[in-house]
Order: C-alpha cells, then structure tokens, then sequence
C-alpha cells in the first residue's frame, strides 16, 4: 500500500518548493527594499512572516501554539527548538512576533531564490571552520545591540530519523549568557511526521509548538554555558517524548 502513496508524496515536495518561491517573485520588490538597509530588517520579517504563513497554510499544515509564557515587544531573546524538518523555519517564523535573525548552515545559501535572501539577511556559520564559528558571535552581538533576537536550532544539523533529539551544541548558550538575555526553549512536536529530510514522506496535519517558560541567563558565566545546555535540552525532549506519548494514546483510540 505505501508505494501507492508514492506518487502523492512526490507532487507534494514539488508543491512545497512551488510555495516557497511564489510569494518571493510576487513581493520580490519589497523584499530587495527591506534588505537593502539592516535597519529595515524588521520590515523584512513581516514579510518573512507572511511568507511563512502562506508555505504552512498551503501545504494543509494547521499551527497549534501553547505559550507557557510570551516574549516582550522590544525586549532580545534566544530561541532555541529541535530540528527535524525543512518547515521548521516556517513554523518558526509564525509562532514569534519579536523579530529575530536565524543563525543557519551556510549550505543553505545555496538554494536558488531563497538562498539569495538567507544570505543576507541570516548569521552563516560554515561548522567545518573555527573562523566562521568566532565570526557568528561578532555578527550575533551586532544583530542583538540593534534590538533583534537570535534564533539558533542548537542540534547543529537535521538528527538521524531514528533520533528523538540529537545532542545541543553550546553556541547558543554562551552567546546568551555573553549578553545576558533570556533563552526561549521551543519544541516542535510533529514536524518530523509533516514534512521530514526524508523525501518519500510528509502528510497535511496539526503542527504543535509550546514555547516553554524562559530560562534567565543575568549573572550566569560561560563555566554555566553546558548546564544551560543541559536543562535545555532536557525541557525539550521532555515535552517531545510527552508529545508521542498522546500521539500513540490517540492512535489507540481510533
């Protein structure tokens, strides 16, 4: 029965691809406008944010988000989330108001269209290379004295299908502590099953987020750094693992 899916799930990749380079070539001259000075970046969020809204939408993807607490207007923070899905920066981009920067692996910038955009408007970091990796923090701190939040998948890449949630690397929590702003654990519950790396898969559904309670960082020092990590991570997986648990519970019920 699943190669008869097979035909579906191919359309669907095309479809998705088709819905992130739409809404790009209509507002392509807003968008060369709003890149054009770093101080307008807030005005190239919103329309990130639209973008975003029309990808999800138009793949059948319905959001569910539960705030355990909500970021301040104007106030920095550190958003952090698992990794599973290509739509994860899409649901990232809806669930946050406050405009933030993605720091992302540079290879990214190599898709046609998008790439052009996440070059120049996302902190790039080549994780083969200590130059890249020191050079984030100074771009970082740049975006953060501007007003802007960071926004970091700390598992550093797309984790095996087989893992629930690879290890945090610990950029994103030294940079927080270095500028004493609040990280915001985020998990993404059902991406990997919407729209996973893996080619032959992906389904319309409810994408759950809970944005848990925000982890301060004042007075913290970079000898903190691994145990923020820790504590992190273990909220996330935490929900994940609470997550499937009523995923099975349902299914059994059906």
């Amino acid at each position: 029965m699943k190669i008869l899916k097979y035909p579906f799930w191919i359309l669907y990749r095309i479809w998705f691809y088709i819905l992130v380079a739409l809404p790009i070539l209509v507002l392509l001259p807003f968008l060369l406008i709003s890149i054009s000075r770093e101080e307008w970046y807030p005005y190239f969020f919103k329309l990130a944010r639209f973008w975003a809204k029309f990808i999800l939408v138009g793949m059948g993807f319905r959001w569910i988000i539960k705030r355990a607490q909500t970021p301040e207007p104007d106030k920095s923070y550190m958003f952090v989330a698992n990794h599973t899905s290509m739509a994860d920066i899409m649901l990232m981009l809806v669930s946050v108001k406050n405009p933030f920067v993605f720091v992302g692996k540079a290879e990214l910038a190599k898709i046609p269209l998008f790439g052009f955009f996440y070059k120049r408007t996302c902190i790039l970091v080549d994780r083969s290379s200590e130059k890249s990796r020191k050079a984030v923090f100074l771009r970082a701190q740049k975006r953060l004295k501007q007003g802007l939040s960071i926004c970091i998948f700390p598992e550093g890449g797309v984790p095996h299908e087989d893992v629930v949630l690879d290890d945090f690397k610990d950029g994103a929590f030294k940079l927080a502590i270095n500028h004493q702003i609040p990280i915001v654990p985020m998990t993404f519950a059902d991406n990997k099953d919407r729209f996973s790396y893996v080619f032959l898969s992906g389904s319309p559904g409810k994408m759950r987020v809970t944005v848990h309670k925000f982890l301060c960082t004042k007075g913290l020092t970079s000898k903190d750094a691994k145990l923020l990590n820790t504590q992190t991570r273990s909220i996330i997986l935490h929900q994940l693992m609470m997550s499937h648990k009523y995923k099975r519970a349902t299914l059994g019920t059906e």
